[in-house]
This record gives structure tokens, C-alpha cells and sequence, in this order.
């Protein structure tokens, strides 16, 4: 749906409401259980917030350097529109998709498949939630630093620490629940600080 979106308008409800359904046909077994380490979960997803908007603190310009704005990687501008930044019933859907929607799917994704589906493509379900192995830490990181554009560069650095995290809990929930804090905080500060390229 993020690649239909640079298309085709993709209403923000079908990116709510069309991921659940999917992960509650797909993924229940996946997501038994819960968080083993919650208030370290939540604290690191402060610190990743902290490392997705340092370096524009420290410099504004940042992330219009030609690493990061240019016609591979894109630009740092977010894609909401202009009307719809003052609209609640938007704004709710909005950050629902990224607390709610997102760290599911992503962690699903990335961390719960992908990292293990590198390690034992033929059957990934054999090889335990948490297993180190070099190549799939870092594909895994590198290719999730992909997905975020002109902020591949955070989005690399978030990767390796939600990889490492992910290593250290063996649990799929604590990095669901830290991926969740940093959007929603990150949420907050696009709304209240009008830093409206985080949303991507």
C-alpha cells in the first residue's frame, strides 16, 4: 500500500483497517503471548524517536544533503495533504496506522520472517524467534533502512537497534511494542511541531 500510495490515493482507513484483517487471518499464532521486558521496550523506543529526528536537530539541512534528497532515495517531504493536517478524523486514523498498523506489520515482516527466512529460506518457522546470524542482521537492517527513503539513514540505525533488541528479548512483542512508542511519539511530535516529513 506505501508503494500504491506514490500512485494511486490509498484511502488512510484501507491502511488501518486492510492490514488487520490480514494479520488476523495470517499472523494469530505469531502474536501469542506478549511483551517480556515492557518498560525497557517502551524506554528504547524514546531513544529510537531521539535518533529519528537527532541529526535535523542538529543541523536542518540534514536530510536535504544529496545522500538522502535525490531522485533514488526521493525527498524529504512527508505526503500528507495540505487540508487534512487540521482534519481529527484523519489525524486519529492517522496515527493509528502508524501505533498500531505499522509495528505489527513491520515486525512481522522484518523481524518475525525475514531475518529467520534468511538464515532457512526452505523453512523459516524451524529457525527460533531471536537467532543471530550476520548476513540476515544486517540485510534485515539494510533493507528495512530502504523502505524510509530520504531518512534511510536513521531508518538503518533503527533497524540495527530494533534487530538487536529483537536478539536480545527473543520476543516479537517487545519490539512490536517499542516500534509502537517511537511512532507514536514520533506521531505527536510531527502534529504538535508541524514536522510534517516524518510522515512518510
Amino acid at each position: 500500500m506505501l508503494a500504491l500510495q506514490s500512485t494511486i490515493a490509498v484511502p488512510v482507513w484501507a491502511r488501518l483497517v486492510l492490514p488487520l484483517i490480514a494479520i488476523a487471518v495470517y499472523s494469530r499464532d505469531a502474536l501469542r503471548g506478549g511483551p517480556s521486558k515492557p518498560l525497557q521496550s517502551i524506554l528504547l523506543g524514546v531513544a529510537v524517536f531521539v535518533v529519528w529526528i537527532g541529526p535535523d536537530l542538529i543541523s536542518s539541512s540534514w536530510h536535504h544533503f544529496i545522500l538522502f534528497d535525490n531522485a533514488v532515495m526521493g525527498h524529504p517531504a512527508g505526503n500528507t495533504p495540505p487540508a487534512a493536517k487540521n482534519d481529527p478524523v484523519f489525524l486519529a486514523i492517522r496515527i493509528a496506522v502508524s501505533v498500531i498498523a505499522v509495528p505489527l506489520l513491520e515486525e512481522l515482516f522484518w523481524r518475525g520472517w525475514m531475518m529467520r527466512w534468511l538464515i532457512s529460506s526452505n523453512d523459516f518457522e524451524s529457525v527460533a524467534l531471536g537467532t543471530y546470524a550476520p548476513l540476515a542482521f544486517w540485510a534485515t537492517a539494510l533493507l528495512f533502512a530502504s523502505e524510509h527513503g530520504s531518512f534511510w539513514d536513521v531508518g538503518l540505525v533503527t533497524g540495527v537497534i530494533y534487530n538487536w533488541w529483537m536478539i536480545r528479548t527473543r520476543n516479537l512483542w517487545d519490539c512490536i511494542l517499542a516500534h509502537a512508542v517511537t511512532n507514536g511519539v514520533l506521531a505527536a511530535y510531527v502534529i504538535y511541531a508541524g514536522q510534517w516529513q516524518y510522515w512518510l
